[in-house]
């Protein structure tokens, strides 16, 4: 059994795995190679091959337990002939929304568009890398997906002032995204995914009011799917405040905590498995502060099931020796 499915499956308390989001990336020089000679970001991602090459990047260099496919959550939008492109110090840019060509769409034809995503899981899920280690697939969960679909972009603080308008364009959308995200899913775990991992990156932004329809109820119906395939699924609602209400309504099998959030706190309030928490900007630092740091996590969640990770991805700017020193310094604990 691999170090994360004892932690998920056994609550087993005396190892601390570890994996870092968005660790195959821009802090590498390896994968900054790569990015330059492929400039458009969903062509990369639809590469079978070099999904597969970044992916095991950071494995070939890090003791960590964990590859997470090389892929984004716009995927899923992209499957459904949204146009998605990524402008460079922008991000995201998404196209017009076409419901009644979504709503005729068929499985087969989402499937093949993103198919090399699927492809490449596989690839890894098979490589000697990945011995003993988990491969975690991935996915928006409904509410930022939503977000980003509408959006047509990034919000950063704030949803735009009519975002709720169309009441009726919402439902339709959120019934598209649970049928096609399901069809996502579980082509992942068919072809190796043994984790999925669903990020709800702008949980953060709703009215506590919202939340039941927009996260609760949505993130539940996938977290179900999920583990009635036997499964294990991460839920990461970043900027959520009321974790512990969170955790009783969907039940997943692990939570993902941002660094915003006080982890003292949720040792007290959360009885299933931790994830993460740590702010990636302590990687920016020196050693001395990065040692302190993770081994406050470390010592907090001591007694508790706990897979070390940030509280958000790993930055761009962050020295890969860093990255090395913290995975040891998780090891070594």
């Amino acid at each position: 059994m691999t170090p994360i499915y004892k932690v998920l499956k056994k609550n087993d308390t005396n190892i601390n795995p570890v994996w870092i989001m968005r660790q195959a990336g821009r802090y590498l020089p390896e994968f900054r190679e790569i990015r330059k000679e492929n400039p458009n970001f969903i062509e990369l991602c639809l590469n079978h091959e070099l999904s597969k090459t970044i992916t095991l990047q950071p494995l070939k260099r890090f003791d960590l337990d964990a590859a997470i496919i090389f892929s984004d959550i716009l995927m899923l939008p992209y499957g459904l002939n949204q146009k998605v492109e990524f402008k460079k110090n922008f991000g995201p840019m998404l196209g017009d929304l076409d419901i009644k060509n979504m709503e005729s769409l068929t499985q087969h034809d989402f499937t093949k568009k993103i198919y090399p995503v699927y492809k490449a899981i596989n690839l890894v899920n098979n490589d000697e890398l990945t011995k003993n280690k988990n491969t975690i697939g991935f996915v928006g969960a409904p509410w930022t997906l939503l977000v980003y679909m509408i959006n047509k972009q990034s919000p950063k603080l704030k949803l735009k002032n009519d975002f709720f308008s169309d009441n009726a364009l919402i439902n339709k959308l959120l019934v598209i995204l649970e049928k096609f995200l399901k069809v996502h899913i579980k082509n992942q775990i068919e072809n190796g995914a043994e984790i999925i991992q669903i990020f709800d990156s702008w949980a953060g932004l709703l009215e506590e009011k919202d939340l039941s329809k927009y996260v609760y109820k949505p993130t539940l119906n996938l977290v179900d799917y999920v583990k009635s395939l036997d499964i294990p699924v991460i839920c990461f609602p970043r900027g959520i405040k009321k974790y512990k209400e969170y955790c009783e309504f969907i039940n997943p099998s692990v939570i993902c905590i941002d660094y915003e959030v006080d982890p003292v706190k949720i040792r007290k309030e959360i009885k299933i498995p931790v994830q993460g928490g740590m702010d990636p900007k302590v990687l920016l630092t020196n050693t001395e502060t990065l040692k302190n740091e993770a081994k406050r996590y470390l010592d907090i969640f001591k007694d508790h099931p706990y897979i070390f990770n940030l509280g958000h991805g790993i930055l761009p700017e962050t020295d890969p020796k860093m990255m090395d020193y913290l995975v040891k310094l998780v090891k070594d604990y």
